[in-house]
């Protein structure tokens, strides 16, 4: 337990130029913009438990620490990594006596709150229930899927967007001017193609863009003037080329989108989330099996070579390995993308599982049985079969289904590519043509 929210003169400068007020605090104007839910519970003190979640850099901790400026309440901060039920019930004990002896709340802040185990977030579930304690936790991944839904459930959970090119602009320009905290004491020229770049490097991450600014003046000399001029190539060296976050649920997020492009037929969009994808370091056989999944249910029959094009690159990926495979998988994208669709094979399996898994099966029809043994005909297995070789177009009426479901039409069809040929066959065998 400690009070992270102290400033000291030689913490890093994102941390000391964090913002103390409501007024200071860079965006989120969704959460805390004039008459929001979470500024008007913050003003009057009335904020009840609350997940903060959002990625890195984007204000979770910041807005926890001007609350804890602006509430009469105690507050306290734990990390989920660092922090085990001992230390909460140390948290629950002083907060229950602070509550009896003074009538003083306590918030108890929790960064990284995905982290805990069930058995951590059980044991603050009846402090949460009492009163007792107002719990924030702070977390970069989606709660829905990160955390136990006890938990959750108690909790208003508040989603915080990454900051824009513009709040970040605002960040760094705020750091340069500042005398008390940042470095306004200082003749510092800053290029507006630097800022730019760091602004658009950063990706809505404060923390980023401030240290970058920092590493840029503290290893910029002064010219004879007195003058620190950080120009472009500076801040490109000062700002390392970002790495894609990707937690479970922004990977889940991602893949989903990915799946989505390749059904809706968008090659561009496909082949973007196919990259990002690919940079954040997923497994790219995990990117052909999708592929190969969505030439069956998206693509089927309506375009078969697809499927091709889909076993080809995952072939290709065995056989060549990335970097060069990336080309076979871009260009099985694009085939899936650019098919015509049809989801009747998705449609034809599904309802025929969805049968077998009624049950009631009878015994398969005499001219259907396996004639493959010495002896069969004793027993008739195979009377009556007929052999649509021996006929007309190599085709002949004869029913095929089990009885139990007899007159089912599990595939139909479509109009889309292949598909439109293989309709009109059947509509020839059924006498509709």
């Amino acid at each position: 337990m400690s009070d992270l929210f102290s400033m000291d003169s030689s913490a890093p400068l994102a941390d000391r130029m964090r913002p103390r007020t409501l007024e200071e605090f860079i965006g989120q104007e969704h959460l805390v913009g004039q008459g929001r839910l979470l500024r008007r519970a913050i003003e009057a003190d009335r904020l009840t438990s609350s997940i903060f979640f959002g990625p890195p850099g984007c204000g979770k901790t910041t807005l926890a620490s001007i609350i804890a400026g602006a509430t009469k309440a105690h507050f306290v901060q734990l990390n989920a990594v660092t922090s085990g039920v001992a230390d909460v019930r140390d948290v629950l004990k002083a907060a229950q006596e602070r509550r009896a002896l003074y009538g003083q709340p306590t918030y108890l802040l929790l960064d990284e709150c995905h982290r805990w185990s069930k058995a951590q977030s059980d044991s603050i579930l009846p402090a949460i229930e009492r009163g007792i304690i107002r719990f924030i936790g702070s977390t970069t991944e989606n709660p829905m899927v990160a955390m136990t839904p006890a938990i959750v459930s108690r909790c208003r959970v508040f989603q915080f967007q990454a900051l824009n090119e513009g709040h970040i602009m605002t960040a760094m320009k705020r750091a340069l001017a500042d005398k008390e905290r940042g470095y306004g004491q200082l003749n510092i020229c800053m290029d507006d193609a630097a800022l730019h770049h760091i602004a658009r490097i950063a990706g809505g991450d404060t923390r980023a863009a401030l240290g970058a600014v920092e590493l840029a003046v503290l290893t910029t000399p002064a010219d004879e003037d007195g003058v620190i001029h950080v120009d472009l190539a500076v801040a490109e060296e000062s700002i390392q080329k970002p790495m894609m976050r990707c937690d479970e649920s922004l990977y889940y997020d991602m893949l989903s989108a990915f799946c989505k492009s390749l059904r809706g037929s968008d090659s561009d969009a496909a082949l973007a989330w196919f990259a990002r994808l690919i940079y954040a370091g997923v497994d790219p056989r995990i990117i052909c099996r999708r592929i190969i999944a969505h030439a069956s249910e998206d693509v089927g029959v309506a375009n078969p070579i697809a499927m091709l094009q889909a076993q080809a690159a995952a072939a290709d990926l065995e056989f060549v390995g990335m970097p060069e495979a990336r080309l076979p998988i871009a260009q099985a994208i694009i085939a899936v993308c650019e098919s015509p669709k049809s989801n009747a094979v998705s449609a034809a399996v599904d309802a025929a599982m969805a049968d077998a898994e009624k049950g009631g099966f009878g015994p398969v029809p005499v001219h259907l049985r396996d004639t493959h043994y010495a002896g069969h005909e004793r027993i008739g297995s195979g009377d009556g079969y007929k052999y649509p070789h021996n006929f007309p177009g190599h085709w002949v009426r004869q029913e095929y289904m089990p009885p139990e479901v007899r007159g089912r039409k599990y595939y139909q069809p479509t109009e889309m590519g292949h598909e439109a040929t293989i309709l009109r066959n059947h509509q020839v065998r059924e006498g509709k043509k």
